[in-house]
């Protein structure tokens, strides 16, 4: 029976999928069709978050170790970057599709922000609230309730919406939208029930970093093996969006699709992470989900055909799930429970850093050799970096074994 705590989050986290996905899945296309983004302007949409996180996450994690009550301030961060929503339904007013692009990028930079503390103030709350033995549980639970949700939405974006990739009304009506959900979210956020910490006590007890992290030889090789999959992972984004758009000319219908197809596939194989992760470790199967990550942008170079590539992402979400499900559990379980939040800092940290180059060198991958090697070269990376995972496997397994 699911906790007061867990209902809440779930609602949260419904909310929250309803308004992402009536924007950032869009951004991509929105730039290209009706702003005239660039190849590289592309590329800074999914390297300018991570780069901003990169300068505020360790200030955002010392406003919430000083914090008292961590939900208000994650409530506020969400509804200040849920605002920027407006700004996005009034930038085609500018005069030039060169002012547009730069200011979309702008507004997305400073959406970042408030993010940066909303994400690591909900890691850091969700920990605290859900105990670790049921965390595979509600988190399995949470992200099938949470695919739900985001497919029928997507499902909803792509057949309204199935003509008017070149509608500025379209774009405008799917920011405006999604700034309400974004309402919602702090609303859910609000309810949660926090055990507030005393200011006295917070004094005593946070200081800004805790260096002795790095003496745990679990967590530095876990951090080690999943910033190189980040990097590798995220060095495909923004070729997919370039690819899917100006190369197989994907519309809002289709691009609606590819989401539909993989959240649909993962909705249906989270139990099955799940099982395998407690039956065989969260390490071992994340081996076998990293692996599977890798053959995507390999197979998405072989065609253009909108149906091939809707496959594609549609087979591409079994490992995704596999995935989103398991690398979240790996930080909580590799991370000792007494630092767990400055773990989780220093893992953002270098996270964003690796997230601000990853889809810059794939950019310079697409300048270099084109396209499909591009997408090659991003599918070499990934099996590395899932050779790193078997690699930390191994050696864990072999000290256990000792």
């Amino acid at each position: 029976m699911r906790t007061y705590n867990e209902k809440i989050s779930i609602s949260h986290g419904m909310a929250s999928t309803v308004a992402l996905n009536f924007s950032n899945n869009f951004f991509p296309i929105f730039a290209i069709t009706i702003l005239g983004a660039t190849n590289y302007q592309v590329g800074l949409i999914s390297s300018l978050p991570p780069l901003i996180a990169l300068l505020m996450t360790i200030p955002a994690a010392i406003l919430l170790n000083r914090a008292n009550a961590q939900k208000k301030l994650v409530a506020m961060s969400v509804l200040l970057a849920r605002l920027m929503f407006l700004l996005m339904v009034i930038v085609v007013y500018l005069p030039s599709n060169s002012m547009q692009s730069w200011a979309f990028l702008v507004i997305i930079a400073f959406i970042s922000v408030p993010n940066t503390v909303a994400n690591i103030g909900w890691q850091t709350l969700i920990s605290g609230m859900i105990v670790e033995s049921r965390r595979g549980q509600f988190f399995s639970d949470r992200n099938r309730f949470l695919m739900i949700v985001g497919l029928f939405s997507t499902l909803l974006i792509g057949i309204l919406m199935k003509d008017a990739s070149e509608s500025v009304l379209a774009y405008q009506i799917l920011f405006t939208i999604a700034f309400g959900f974004g309402l919602l979210e702090v609303f859910f956020l609000m309810k949660h029930e926090e055990d507030v910490v005393s200011i006295e006590s917070v004094g005593e007890k946070k200081k800004s970093m805790d260096w002795n992290i790095f003496k745990n030889s679990n967590y530095v090789w876990f951090l080690a093996a999943a910033l190189f999959f980040n990097f590798s992972w995220q060095t495909a984004w923004g070729l997919f969006n370039i690819y899917n758009v100006r190369v197989a000319g994907a519309t809002i219908f289709w691009i609606s699709m590819f989401s539909v197809g993989s959240m649909l596939m993962q909705f249906l194989t989270f139990p099955l992470w799940k099982k395998w992760a407690e039956k065989y470790s969260n390490m071992r199967v994340f081996v076998w989900s990293a692996f599977g990550m890798a053959t995507t942008p390999f197979l998405v170079a072989i065609s253009t055909n909108l149906y091939y590539l809707t496959l594609i992402q549609t087979t591409a979400g079994f490992f995704l799930s596999g995935t989103v499900l398991i690398l979240f559990n790996l930080l909580l379980e590799k991370s000792p429970e007494q630092s767990r939040t400055y773990c989780i800092t220093t893992y953002n940290v270098l996270l964003a850093f690796v997230a601000f180059i990853g889809p810059q060198v794939g950019i310079w991958f697409l300048d270099l050799w084109g396209m499909e090697n591009a997408l090659n070269m991003s599918s070499a990376l990934r099996f590395l970096s899932a050779g790193g995972f078997l690699f930390v496997y191994l050696r864990h397994r072999k000290s256990t074994i000792r």
